[in-house]
């Protein structure tokens, strides 16, 4: 039997160590919001491949724009709420 590589994934890297000019602040939530889920989850740094400094600061950051309401907690809190009738 002869084995074989199946794929060799492709190699992650940190989007901000590439692009010193590239910010993480609150301000910016386009960047932020590649970064969270659509249920509103913050992604993990083996996922998205960022180092582990910048992860810190980019969940800090995630955090003050949510707290700002830049960003949304979860898919609840959107402008489109629906709230029951009864």
């Amino acid at each position: 039997m002869a084995f074989r590589k199946k794929f060799t994934p492709k190699r992650k890297f940190c989007r901000f160590c590439a692009d010193k000019n590239l910010p993480i602040d609150y301000k910016r939530p386009d960047i932020l919001r590649d970064y969270v889920t659509e249920r509103g989850k913050i992604i993990a740094r083996r996922i998205t491949g960022t180092c582990a400094k910048h992860q810190r600061s980019l969940t800090t950051e995630i955090k003050r724009a949510r707290q700002m309401a830049l960003l949304f907690y979860t898919t609840v809190h959107s402008t489109e709420v629906k709230k029951k009738t009864v």
